[in-house]
């Protein structure tokens, strides 16, 4: 287990529209304010189409990490996430889970990583900013060389993580 201490800065709210693409959106909202680590306790809103991590494949190993993604349309969603820095590529990194119900198959659900949408009428989004005891950003985004072969980005403290 890691842990760090937090402070919850500035709170924005976030509307994506119609049309709009969640994760461009987002990283343009963040931009904007100069948000570079926080999280998102809850949002919602509907997708016309998203992106989600899951197979409908047996896994040929279930603790692997799974890059496969299903495309699913017309969902109402509830998600939340974390904003981190990733520093090697000078950008925001979100990781976002959502549970979303299909609208016309009578809300089956899924749950899953939120690879990408597009959003349906639209997505309201609360961010809270964070900081932490140093300078730069309190959330990084890295991968661990141990984890998987690097595969996997992770959540680090600080710039030093």
């Amino acid at each position: 287990m890691r842990t760090t201490e937090i402070t919850a800065r500035r709170h924005i709210m976030v509307v994506l529209e119609h049309g709009e693409d969640f994760y461009t959106g987002l990283a343009e909202a963040c931009a904007k304010h100069d948000i570079r680590s926080g999280y998102i306790p809850s949002f919602v809103g509907g997708f016309r189409r998203a992106r989600l991590v899951g197979d409908c494949k047996p896994l040929k190993n279930p603790d692997a990490p799974l890059w496969e993604e299903v495309e699913v349309e017309h969902l109402e969603a509830l998600g939340g996430g974390t904003l981190a820095w990733n520093a090697e590529e000078n950008q925001l990194a979100p990781h976002i889970h959502v549970a979303a119900g299909i609208k016309d198959a009578s809300a089956d659900g899924r749950v899953s990583h939120l690879l990408g949408a597009t959003v349906q009428f639209i997505c309201e989004i609360p961010v809270v900013e964070v900081i932490g005891a140093t300078d730069g950003p309190a959330l990084t985004r890295s991968r661990d060389p141990h984890l998987f072969a690097g595969e996997v980005p992770i959540l680090g403290f600080g710039p030093h993580n």
